[in-house]
């Protein structure tokens, strides 16, 4: 994993589609422009969705990553 620091962490492990998306949107207006969400999912579909997510809200995904049965996303806030 990259040296990526998050400022919140998420772990929306158990969450079935939509809920990962759904608490990532609700963590992420917590936050500052420029902060870091880590975002920990083991629904399958997270990997389709929260890249999605991400680039149809103006928030970079920097990285994603397989950990165990957990998939592990790193999001910056864009600009609101």
């Amino acid at each position: 994993m990259s040296d990526v620091k998050e400022d919140r962490l998420l772990d929306a492990s158990g969450l079935s589609c939509p809920m990962p998306v759904v608490r990532a949107a609700k963590e992420m207006k917590a936050l500052a422009a420029g902060q870091v969400l880590k975002i920990i999912a083991t629904d399958r579909g997270s990997l389709a969705d929260i890249p999605a997510w991400a680039d149809d809200t103006g928030n970079e995904l920097l990285s994603s990553a397989t950990e165990g049965a957990a998939f592990v996303f790193f999001v910056r806030k864009g600009a609101d």
